[in-house]
């Protein structure tokens, strides 16, 4: 799976229409897309238009490019624009892959942070610091509304400390410590992080295909 997502970035100035991003949440997209130098269109989040509680994506995937094309497909559905998404998970080594794309609700309640974290670290309490390899995983999908379909995955290396440390980010950054670093996700400035991030390295990937498809357009 590529992990540097350094493609090249062309410059595309009047790019319309702005590309909607498919969650509730803007957030989650925005570092690699408002603003971009290279891709002067804008992003509105599917929340920001109006689709409110029409807009309901499948989370029911077995990988993160199932469900963020399931994402991507349904925002360019509703709103008749070309629509980007993403997936997201932590994949641990010692648990074969999970908690994967069940990483927001590892602990059977979606989004509880504090509960997803304590019951990870437990799962693997007793696995020796060698062995706690890990990687934040993203899968970043585009999806035009005449059907044309594009999915760039990127990961994030690192391992699973004991005990949390760090205020910044959410979810599982708190216990992350990325490989060449000695500090948490949690523990790195928001700008540091998505210059090195699963999510940031995915979306800057997918720029130039975003470009691409709004020049054709």
């Amino acid at each position: 799976m590529p992990r540097d997502g350094n493609s090249k970035r062309a410059t595309t100035p009047g790019l319309t229409p702005s590309p909607v991003s498919a969650t509730r949440s803007g957030w989650k997209i925005f570092p690699a897309f408002s603003p971009n130098p290279s891709c002067s269109a804008s992003t509105r989040s599917a929340s920001s238009m109006g689709a409110g509680d029409q807009f309901r994506p499948l989370f029911c995937g077995s990988c993160a490019a199932i469900n963020a094309l399931a994402k991507a497909r349904e925002a360019a559905a509703h709103s008749g624009l070309p629509s980007v998404a993403d997936d997201s998970g932590l994949a641990v080594d010692a648990l074969n892959g999970m908690p994967g794309v069940l990483s927001a609700r590892w602990s059977g309640r979606h989004g509880d942070d504090d509960a997803n974290t304590a019951l990870l670290l437990g799962q693997i309490a007793d696995v020796p610091d060698e062995r706690r390899g890990a990687a934040f995983v993203c899968a970043a999908a585009l999806v035009t509304p005449d059907g044309a379909e594009r999915v760039l995955e990127r990961q994030w290396r690192g391992s699973v400390v004991r005990e949390k440390r760090g205020s910044n980010g959410f979810g599982y950054d708190p216990v992350f410590v990325p490989e060449g670093l000695d500090v948490t996700s949690a523990e790195l400035s928001p700008d540091e992080k998505d210059a090195r991030s699963h999510r940031g390295q995915a979306f800057a990937a997918l720029v130039p295909v975003l470009a691409e498809v709004l020049r054709a357009g």
